[in-house]
């Protein structure tokens, strides 16, 4: 009976004495153990597969495990297949050519390199064209008399853009060769977006009824500053999903191939959104007039709610940080905030937040600050900046003759509140949480180095709508940690008398699926005057999304829970000329 060994794990980038001590532990099992795309080194590395001293250092891990396999008895029963990197390298020392390839790890033997990833994705985060060379042929490997087909990733997707697909050449050489493959096997690193991993187990389903026979899905955990890796590593048999790992969290499974049972007699029907294509179809109810943004379900919140939690102690905890410090201000950006933080705390850590009201702050704001503290059992500290605000208006009334009023008054408040805020982390050593959402970064709606300022980002990702979402089920599950007048209060940055985002901005129900369609879909005019918004609205909109590059280029790291954020997949230029986009 053949048994594979499903590790999905959980590794620190280029963290090579701990993967060569995983390694070690468990291919002491018997069975055929699987590990994650780029297991040896981690992923994605970028620039760092280039320098000098990583090759050196990664060589010399490669090295001493093959010694170790090596140097074991020989054990028929006990394979590995190890994804990792292979170099070669000029006569400089600087890489020729890099692969990404999977090893065959033998007891008593060593490593054997079996297999290079043929689809080498260069879009979004990916640009894997610039690092690696492409595999030339296909990988069946036979372990206990079972035939299985290998591959890495990105070579189960099709795509326009791609000029072959693995599986369907690899499908062609079994047919004409009549190989009785038992098992497709995809070693991945896949980042998380809230919808990828339905669209796997779609895609998965798809390749098992043309082959007939079952698809193992094996992938990575960890946060990679904002690209996060959910695991959720899987087997499809047919039409059935025989076995689902849990997400952001590694694990070990194990399945015997001869009991994965599936019905292969359906005929596979291939669609659209299961292609690189589909991976960033839209979010948007189209059938309304004007669209709306599709409404989240209890299932997508739960998911998205553990990855951001997920996505801060990764963040934090490769950065050394246990403290964490939010600015506090009565509204529902900063609450939902300090809510998910501390949700995601863990044993030793804690979190402070800090109101720092101006004397446009209402009365209403102290008192939700101090009772969402009081809910959540969160230190609350008053920092008024208005006599802060006082002296830097005197000084320069007394210096400059340009009137102290309008912007210049309201973003001098928000930069004293980031003075103030990063002050205090230099006093505790707390991580700042930024607390901005993604409609107002993508149309400028904040002060940079005000309210802008942070080390990681939870809402970047996640429009003003999707805020009230996602805070409304946190309430629903968690005990309503927010309190009711922060969700049901009316949106505003308090920088001046009366002040509602609404007389700055179009309406966040308007605005955010515009935003949506020039974000993930490059729409312009005339594609969003045919979703049912007006001329006047998608001026506005596009004119204060495309002077705001700038912000956007200093901003934090945010992290990713879709399949297109303002983050490093997302790469616009910050001087071009504007008038050919308005």
């Amino acid at each position: 009976m053949a048994r594979l060994v499903l590790h999905q794990t959980h590794h620190t980038l280029a963290d090579f004495d701990s993967i060569a001590e995983y390694l070690k532990v468990s291919m002491n099992g018997e069975g055929l153990h699987l590990f994650p795309e780029l297991f040896l080194t981690g992923y994605p590395l970028q620039d760092l597969c280039l320098q000098h001293a990583f090759i050196d250092s990664y060589e010399n891990h490669f090295g001493r495990l093959n010694d170790w396999l090596k140097s074991l008895p020989k054990k028929e029963s006990c394979r590995g297949l190890v994804p990792g990197l292979h170099y070669e390298r000029e006569t400089n020392g600087l890489p020729k050519k890099i692969e990404n390839v999977i090893y065959e790890a033998v007891p008593g033997t060593g490593f054997r390199k079996i297999y290079t990833k043929r689809l080498l994705p260069n879009y979004d985060i990916f640009d894997e064209q610039k690092y690696f060379v492409p595999g030339k042929g296909n990988c069946f490997y036979e372990f206990q008399g079972n035939l299985l087909g290998l591959h890495i990733c990105e070579d189960m997707w099709t795509s326009s853009f791609h000029q072959l697909d693995p599986l369907d050449l690899m499908f062609n050489e079994m047919r004409e060769n009549n190989l009785p493959v038992k098992m497709l096997v995809n070693l991945s690193a896949s980042p998380f977006d809230a919808a990828k991993n339905h669209k796997r187990i779609d895609r998965a389903k798809n390749i098992s009824l043309k082959f007939k026979c079952p698809f193992l899905y094996l992938n990575r955990v960890g946060g990679e500053d904002e690209i996060l890796f959910d695991g959720s590593s899987f087997v499809i048999a047919g039409n059935e999903l025989t076995l689902q790992m849990k997400s952001f969290e590694k694990g070990v499974e194990s399945v015997d191939l001869p009991s994965i049972k599936g019905n292969y007699a359906e005929v596979p029907v291939f669609h659209p959104e299961n292609s690189w294509e589909g991976l960033f179809s839209p979010q948007l109810e189209t059938k309304k007039s004007p669209a709306e943004l599709k409404t989240w379900s209890d299932e997508e919140c739960a998911l998205i709610l553990k990855a951001l939690c997920f996505g801060l102690q990764e963040y934090a905890g490769k950065s050394g940080f246990r403290k964490f410090l939010v600015a506090l201000s009565g509204g529902l950006d900063s609450a939902l905030v300090l809510a998910l933080v501390k949700l995601a705390l863990k044993p030793g850590q804690d979190v402070e937040a800090i109101y720092m009201p101006s004397i446009h702050s209402a009365i209403l704001s102290t008192q939700l600050c101090e009772e969402m503290c009081r809910r959540i059992k969160v230190p609350l500290r008053h920092l008024p900046i208005k006599f802060l605000h006082s002296t830097v208006k005197n000084a320069f009334t007394q210096t400059f003759t340009e009137k102290f009023e309008g912007l210049t008054d309201e973003n001098v408040q928000s930069r004293l509140r980031g003075m103030l805020l990063y002050t205090r982390s230099n006093q505790t050593g707390a991580m700042v949480i930024n607390t901005s959402n993604k409609s107002e970064l993508a149309v400028g709606y904040s002060t940079q180095y005000g309210d802008s300022v942070g080390a990681i980002s939870l809402l970047g990702d996640l429009y003003k709508t999707e805020v009230y979402r996602l805070a409304r089920y946190v309430n629903e599950k968690h005990g309503d940690l927010i309190p009711d007048g922060i969700i049901s209060r009316g949106p505003s940055a308090e920088l001046r008398q009366n002040q509602l985002d609404q007389d700055s901005l179009p309406p966040y129900e308007r605005l955010d699926p515009m935003l949506e369609g020039i974000l993930s879909y490059r729409l312009g005019k005339k594609e969003l005057s045919g979703l049912g918004f007006g001329e006047e609205e998608i001026l506005k909109t596009l004119n204060l999304y495309l002077k705001s590059e700038y912000k956007r280029a200093q901003f934090c790291p945010i992290i990713k829970i879709k399949a297109k954020s303002f983050g490093f997949g997302y790469r616009i230029p910050i001087s071009k000329n504007l008038k050919y986009h308005l």
